[in-house]
C-alpha cells in the first residue's frame, strides 16, 4: 500500500527562526532605515508603531500567524503606502536595508537571496511616483 500522506512543509517562518530572529531582523533593519537618507524623511520619529506592524507583517508573509490581518485586516500594501512619495530608488534603498539586516543578523547566503528575491516585488509594488517630492509626509500606518 503506498503512503498517499502529503509531505510537511516547514515555513518560511519556521526556517529563518520564527518570533526571535523576525524581531532582530526588523531591529536591525529599521536601524538602517533611519539612517538612511532616502527613507528615514518618509518615517515617523517614534519608529517603534511602523516597526511593530513590520514585524506582523512578515510573520505574516513568511507563514507565521496572522496576527496582522487578525489587527489590521488584510495587508493591502500598496494602498496604505500610497500617500507616501516611494520612488524606484526608495524601493531599492528599502531592498539594501533589508538585505544588509539579514546579513547582519547572520541568516546564510542562500536563504538571504530567497528572501530578498521574495521582498523585491513586494517592494517595488509599492512604487507609486517617479518624483522625488520636497515636502515628504512620515509613514504612520
Amino acid at each position: 500500500m503506498a503512503d498517499t500522506t502529503e509531505p510537511e512543509t516547514v515555513s518560511l517562518y519556521t526556517i529563518l527562526g520564527g518570533e526571535s530572529t523576525l524581531r532582530r531582523l526588523v531591529d536591525s533593519f529599521y536601524k538602517k532605515v533611519q539612517g538612511n537618507p532616502l527613507l528615514s524623511s518618509i518615517f515617523p520619529e517614534d519608529i517603534r508603531p511602523v516597526r511593530e506592524k513590520q514585524f506582523l507583517f512578515l510573520t505574516q508573509l513568511f507563514g507565521g500567524p496572522r496576527s496582522y490581518s487578525d489587527l489590521y485586516g488584510p495587508p493591502m500594501l500598496r494602498a496604505r503606502h500610497l500617500p507616501f512619495p516611494i520612488t524606484t530608488e526608495r524601493a531599492t534603498a528599502w531592498l539594501e536595508c533589508m538585505s544588509d539586516a539579514l546579513a547582519e543578523i547572520g541568516v546564510e547566503d542562500a536563504m538571504h537571496a530567497f528572501v530578498v528575491d521574495r521582498l523585491t516585488s513586494v517592494a517595488h509594488h509599492m512604487v507609486n511616483t517617479t518624483v522625488e517630492l520636497a515636502l515628504d509626509l512620515p509613514i504612520t500606518d
